[in-house]
């Protein structure tokens, strides 16, 4: 799950604060946890079915006039009075456009700033499945002003979330019991609970999402992409995408080559592969990015939040609360706060070491005594770990990733991977069964599979850190050599979920002077992270 695109400021980062990690060791430790990760992925690869190919370029059935002649009616967002609004109408199945009801997709835009200057049209799109990007272009405005001034940014929530059409799959109350408990409890009695609660979402989904559950996926997201380039106006169109909109963007660009200018892709989505096949792999990667880059930091600063003055006695004390809230939970008002709860927190605080690494740290010093424990910790401790994904955002997250590609269906493997995940790399793996339960009950096809190759394409640039914990290294490697002609930025010393616009100006030099001239690196390029205090 890449949930770094909860919010409209995750993919933003501020000045990074101070380090005392080794760097060197965290850059050449990937040996090892990646030999590990490769015996897996190729394990996935010998599982489940194949789906049909989409050539690169296929296309639909050309869209009807109600929707290609349409316009959009532009006022200010509600939200945000710095953007404006519109919404745009197109086919739930764009392979059978006179089937079913139609689907609204909510678009904002940002005008550029020094009109002299423009250069066309940038699209953003928001990371998940799940996040939402229709106020995306208002931080782009903030943070990356050379590119508001040359640049129309565009924003959309895709199918399925915010004011687009929904999914819905879950009632709070469901969504509050699917992570109740403790992932890593293991006997047959809490495995039999644990798929009961995910073939419950699967069903809860097909119920109450009014047949729109086999339309939400990547390819049909990239379609409604094209229609909104139409729409606007534009032969071609430049793209900038975080995290999950990588696969939107990769996706688009084999199906669309000849209507791309230059694409940014940061922190990629394995989209030369299968969801099963890059899930398989953020157990390693989120262990890692706690393991090696969290725990250094926090006994770093034991003066400040003492948690132990080594990374293993600061793991040891992180297992130690965990137990205890497996035997007495925190109850406090609506929020109940167990060991499910404590992973979700730690994983949401280690997408980004800026603000991340403090809000967890501090959220972390509540838990000793609860009711005695510093007012302001206690209200940080609430938002670390009381508001972590939503049932709005789990709807399309299950629905992209259980249908865009092949899954394996047969639960006592998924069981046996969980209890092999959770004694290896327990902080995301402890859940590989409750997660994958639910795309083993999927009740939808598979989507027509888009094989990405880079086939048409300018030269594309592509960002990712070597310790992304959400979208790992090795799986960025992959997708790299399948969209040939990329460039891959590898952000050393780091491990960032989001790269741009950020703090490093390596990274920012190298995507603005691509996308305001044109000019990709020669080669692939290496931006070691800025040392800051």
């Amino acid at each position: 799950m890449t949930t770094g695109d909860l919010t409209r400021t995750s993919s933003t980062p501020t000045t990074a604060t101070a380090t005392h990690r080794t760097r060197h060791r965290r850059h050449t430790k990937l040996g090892g946890r990646t030999a590990a990760l490769l015996t897996l992925l190729a394990l996935a690869s010998t599982t489940g079915t194949a789906g049909a190919v989409t050539a690169p370029g296929a296309a639909a059935p050309a869209a009807p006039a109600r929707y290609s002649h349409q316009q959009l009616t532009w006022q200010t967002c509600t939200e945000e009075a710095t953007l404006e609004c519109a919404t745009m109408t197109a086919p739930r199945d764009w392979h059978h456009p006179g089937r079913g009801p139609d689907i609204t997709v909510a678009v904002s835009r940002h005008r550029a700033t020094d009109p002299a200057r423009r250069i066309g049209t940038l699209l953003t799109a928001a990371g998940g499945p799940g996040g939402q990007g229709l106020l995306r272009p208002a931080d782009h405005v903030r943070n990356a002003p050379a590119l508001a001034a040359s640049y129309d940014i565009i924003g959309f929530d895709q199918r399925g979330v915010g004011h687009s059409t929904r999914a819905v799959c879950q009632t709070p109350e469901e969504f509050h019991s699917f992570f109740s408990g403790d992932f890593r409890d293991d006997t047959p009695a809490d495995r039999a609970r644990v798929i009961a609660n995910s073939a419950a979402l699967a069903a809860g989904c097909e119920q109450r999402s009014g047949g729109l559950l086999p339309f939400l996926t990547t390819e049909q997201t990239a379609r409604d992409v094209d229609l909104l380039r139409a729409l606007l106006g534009e032969r071609r169109i430049s793209y900038y995408g975080p995290s999950y909109a990588t696969m939107i963007g990769a996706y688009y660009a084999t199906l669309f080559p000849h209507r791309i200018e230059r694409m940014v892709l940061d922190s990629n989505i394995g989209f030369d592969g299968t969801w099963e096949r890059f899930q398989l792999g953020q157990p390693m990667s989120f262990q890692r990015r706690f393991e090696e880059d969290f725990l250094p930091w926090l006994a770093a600063r034991d003066a400040t939040y003492h948690y132990g003055t080594t990374p293993a006695e600061a793991k040891a004390r992180w297992e130690a609360r965990r137990a205890a809230l497996r035997e007495h939970p925190i109850v406090d008002g609506q929020l109940t706060l167990g060991p499910n709860q404590l992973d979700n927190g730690t994983i949401q605080g280690i997408y980004r070491e800026n603000n991340g690494f403090t809000l967890l740290a501090t959220a972390l010093t509540a838990l000793d005594d609860w009711p005695a424990a510093d007012p302001a910790a206690r209200t940080t401790a609430r938002r670390v770990f009381g508001d972590y994904l939503s049932p709005e955002f789990l709807a399309e997250y299950f629905a992209v990733t259980c249908s865009d590609t092949p899954w394996t269906r047969d639960l006592s493997l998924w069981a046996a991977r969980g209890t092999a995940n959770a004694a290896r790399w327990p902080l995301v793996g402890a859940r590989t069964l409750a997660f994958a339960a639910v795309c083993a009950s999927w009740p939808t096809r598979t989507a027509p599979r888009v094989r990405v190759t880079g086939a048409g394409l300018p030269p594309t640039l592509m960002l990712n850190s070597v310790h992304d914990p959400a979208t790992y290294y090795e799986a960025a490697l992959s997708a790299h050599r399948a969209l040939r002609g990329s460039r891959l930025v590898t952000v050393t010393d780091n491990g960032d979920h989001g790269q741009y616009p950020g703090p490093n100006p390596c990274v920012r030099n190298a995507v603005e002077s691509y996308l305001l001239t044109g000019a990709a690196p020669a080669a692939d390029l290496t931006c070691p992270s800025p040392t800051t205090s």
